[in-house]
């Protein structure tokens, strides 16, 4: 006879698909969480705030490895906490990629003949506006796909009215208040673009090249001359000085004097500099200040000429030598012939491998090169974005991050905002005829015939207004007196020093202001009371990913192929504060994996009549219902501290081998026994099995929504998983004795698997036999359990042992009689023995040697001595055993 409820429960499991397919549910399932406004954070509720902006990716970008990573985890963050009853805003965004989305439509143009020029600035920017709005922004899609649970609602995008006037806005403060300047100096030019670069877009590689050494100075070995080497001989043609290390004896007597350069004849100084290693080479430099950064820093130190001999193409010019209009690297060649004639070349070294910065975007190496800039003074703003750490307002995850955080923060240098392109922000800064110079602040008008500056920002500039200006500023909102500062930044190491460090600048910078502070008694605020910072992903066997190795991998190939469940929670098991993270093929096959066995246990449960509903007293529960639940009780509380450290494998791990070797592989099987008890047994097991299954759901909804999401309505009937309540401390103490005794039950069966593996025996095959102390144990009510999972059956008549198994549990030993009438290998059954004896003898060794060293007894706890002691005697129980049923085999 069955009741509702066990009709209710099946015909639930029923309209679960067949096997889960993720294919077929994902995209749908996601799109009716949208409608619902499941995601769509409200600033008038009551409930606590928690808020993340997303760091927004490139308009040009797509889904990468490492988007899936941030996401996943910020998805997780964000999911648990509207679980627990907070009011969350996740805040999604596109940056508009200054340099990126530039090239993109240059591209596009130059496929038709065209350059930007064709058109003009004010017809490009259109046309790059077209293109955004066309195709930009397809990892939008790409986020849904993977699950992203963003308020869509508030989407953001750098380059939207609001965003302009906050950045306009930070523009005329910071100019006003002197920390905004115009200056040349040295940046990192990109020829290709024709524009300077920030640091970030930089990226080093080793490449082969050639180490020159050139004589300056007389070629008579007795005349005054200096011998330095050069990876790039075509710069010395703007060399203005030679350097050497003022306690350098051979070089004492030059310094002060003058040298003739050996094609421009100029006279350049031989100056005296502690930056010189006097043990690199020949103990000489030569000083290019226009185009080194450590040449540019000398030539300041001691007022050298900094003379520009490339133009914005890399071309030599103004040199007034042959060379001019020369491509760079041409201009190498040509210069070293020149040298080799005249006989200043004293040694060649090639290859010569070594280190050489290249445009991430263009491709080609950088060139170092003075060039008139905007800057900002960053003193007074690093300081309060390091002393922001060290006060605790911000706290970095881990904290073994804080030395490099206070490094880059502390020796901070001025950063170059302006960039040559016509995409971006323009610099709200106008020119008079007269030389006037004004900033234009938001609605303000420039004077009528001015001119303004041609570059843009920096995106870096608009990126680091990301977290105050997606909310708002400069205008006081509800979402920033509600949502800001955000909870947590959620980022991966690599970028600490650039977008967090501009983001904890300016935030700290606008602290104080009236629409930031609002509605928080005039406190001072800053951008993120969290920053977690993640590790890089590389392959599964340890190696960086990239497009040169061929190891990269899509995610959007792996959600597609195994899911958006078995996607994200590869990458959430895999990540730990601060540290890098290897995934592969293998990885994503053992979470879906995971995920498939997690389908196929609550489906069968739902089977069987699992439900949600009050538990019966404990004391109406077996052993085996409230070990699981103990033991769910456990695995919530070390979760919960996984989560709020930041430690997402380890909450992955926990639940992991909790819902598959704990549930599914024990509690599953016991409660098969339980359901053929009787009804009052098997209705008690229904509920506790639906308990656990309903806990464990809304524990893995926040890696897996997808599948837990489906699971959890057909259990419990309810709305959505997305907005259930978090799972709650349940406030019962552990029964430790029916722990134990489900910890002695796990043991016996074990053991009894593997005597019947090492025999050969199929896992289905049924063998007769006895268990002989079970009730000494403290396991007779669980004989049943046992002899299920061993597949042993009731003897018959007439039965007789031809084999046995003895195994030592925590107060006795049970022993298993078995008849396996022949399909015993006793070859077998006596190497497995040997192997347990090895390892018995190999513990008595052990414990041995630490009960007889005298420092180990006199510095021990006693309570350790004590369990040392108590493992001796075990394994001395042990070898006796064995070695008696080895006897026993002998004469078999």
């Amino acid at each position: 006879m069955t009741s509702a409820t066990d009709d209710t429960s099946r015909n639930r499991a029923d309209a679960l698909p067949k096997s889960w397919t993720p294919g077929e549910v994902e995209a749908q399932m996601y799109e009716r969480w949208v409608a619902a406004g499941h995601f769509t954070a409200d600033p008038d509720s009551g409930k606590p705030p928690y808020s993340i902006v997303l760091p927004p990716p490139n308009v040009t970008g797509t889904l990468h490895m490492g988007h899936a990573l941030d996401h996943t985890l910020m998805d997780t963050l964000s999911r648990r906490k509207r679980m627990q009853g907070y009011e969350v805003l996740w805040l999604p965004g596109m940056d508009h990629a200054g340099i990126a989305t530039q090239t993109v439509v240059e591209k596009q143009l130059a496929a038709d003949g065209k350059t930007k020029e064709d058109f003009g600035r004010e017809l490009f920017i259109e046309k790059v506006w077209d293109w955004k709005r066309e195709s930009g922004g397809s990892i939008q899609w790409q986020m849904r796909a993977l699950g992203d649970g963003v308020d869509w609602s508030r989407d953001r995008f750098t380059m939207d009215e609001g965003l302009s006037r906050a950045v306009q806005t930070i523009f005329k403060r910071l100019y006003d208040a002197g920390l905004i300047y115009r200056a040349e100096r040295l940046v990192n030019w990109s020829p290709q673009l024709r524009t300077a670069i920030s640091d970030i877009e930089v990226k080093y590689a080793e490449v082969e090249g050639e180490l020159i050494s050139l004589r300056y100075g007389s070629l008579d070995d007795d005349q005054p001359h200096v011998v330095v080497a050069t990876t790039r001989v075509e710069t010395m043609l703007g060399d203005t000085a030679i350097a050497v290390h003022p306690e350098d004896a051979r070089y004492r007597s030059l310094v002060g004097t003058t040298l003739e350069h050996p094609i421009t004849g100029r006279q350049i100084p031989v100056v005296a500099d502690d930056y010189v290693d006097p043990e690199f080479g020949s103990g000489a430099v030569k000083i290019t200040p226009a185009h080194d950064h450590n040449d540019f820093e000398m030539g300041l130190r001691h007022g050298l000429p900094m003379p520009t001999i490339m133009d914005e193409r890399a071309r030599i010019a103004g040199t007034g030598t042959e060379f001019d209009g020369m491509d760079r690297f041409e201009a190498r060649v040509a210069v070293r012939e020149r040298l080799a004639r005249e006989g200043r070349i004293v040694a060649e070294k090639r290859p010569y491998l070594h280190s050489v910065g290249h445009s991430e975007r263009s491709g080609e190496p950088i060139e170092p090169r003075l060039s008139m800039q905007w800057w900002v003074k960053v003193e007074s703003l690093a300081k309060a974005a390091g002393d922001a750490v060290r006060n605790g307002d911000t706290v970095i995850h881990p904290k073994s991050q804080e030395p490099r955080w206070f490094d880059w923060v502390d020796g901070m240098h001025d950063w170059c905002i302006s960039r040559q392109l016509w995409w971006g922000h323009r610099i709200p800064i106008w020119y008079g005829p007269e030389g006037d110079v004004v900033c234009v602040g938001p609605g303000e008008q420039p004077p009528e015939g001015w001119v303004q500056d041609p570059d843009v920002l920096d995106t870096w500039f608009s990126a680091g207004l990301w977290p105050f200006s997606t909310m708002g500023w400069p205008h006081a909102t509800a979402e920033l007196e509600r949502f800001y500062p955000t909870s947590v930044l959620v980022t991966g190491y690599d970028i600490l020093f650039f977008w967090v460090a501009r983001m904890m600048m300016f935030g700290t910078y606008v602290a104080e202001d009236a629409a930031i502070t609002a509605g928080k008694g005039g406190e001072r605020q800053v951008p993120f009371r969290d920053v977690f910072l993640h590790g890089l992903i590389r392959d599964q066997f340890g190696k960086k990913m990239s497009k040169s190795r061929g190891n990269g991998i899509d995610p959007l190939d792996w959600i597609s192929t195994f899911g958006a469940d078995a996607t994200r929670f590869t990458l959430a098991r895999g990540a730990q504060p601060g540290g890098d993270l290897s995934v592969g093929e293998p990885h994503v096959l053992a979470a879906r994996s995971f995920v498939t066995k997690l389908f196929n246990a609550a489906k069968f449960a739902l089977m069987n009549g699992a439900r949600v509903g009050d538990l019966p007293d404990r004391t109406q529960l077996t052993d085996a219902d409230r070990w699981i639940l103990d033991r769910l009780e456990t695995v919530r509380a070390d979760t919960d501290a996984a989560f709020d450290a930041y430690e997402f494998g380890k909450a992955c791990a926990t639940l992991y081998h909790f819902a598959w070797d704990e549930l599914c592989d024990w509690y599953l099987e016991l409660a098969k026994v339980q359901f053929a008890v009787g009804a009052a047994r098997a209705e008690a097991t229904r509920v506790v099995l639906g308990t656990v299954l309903d806990t464990v759901l809304r524990l893995l909804h926040p890696v897996v929504p997808f599948v837990t999401e489906a699971l959890w309505q057909a259990l419990t009937g309810g709305d959505s998983v997305v907005v259930a309540p978090w799972p709650r401390p349940s406030g019962i103490a552990a029964d430790q004795a029916a722990m134990q005794r489900i910890s002695d039950l796990q043991r016996l069966v074990t053991e009894i698997r593997r005597f019947r593996s090492d025999q050969g025996l199929a896992d289905k095959q049924k063998v007769a036999a006895t268990l002989v102390g079970t009730t000494a144990a403290g396991l007779g009510e669980l004989e049943a359990s046992v002899m299920n999972l061993a597949r042993l059956t009731e003897p018959a008549d007439g039965f007789a042992a031809t084999a046995s198994v003895e195994v030592r549990l925590s107060t006795t030993t049970v022993t298993v009689e078995l008849d396996t009438s022949g399909a015993i290998d006793l070859q077998a059954e006596r190497r497995r023995l040997e192997k347990d004896l090895a390892a018995a003898q190999k513990e008595l060794h052990t414990t041995a040697a630490k009960l007889g060293n005298d420092s180990f007894m006199a510095k021990a706890p006693g309570h350790v001595v004590d369990k040392v002691e108590s493992r001796q005697r075990s394994a001395v129980a042990e070898v006796a055993r064995i070695e008696s049923r080895l006897t026993e085999l002998s004469g078999t």
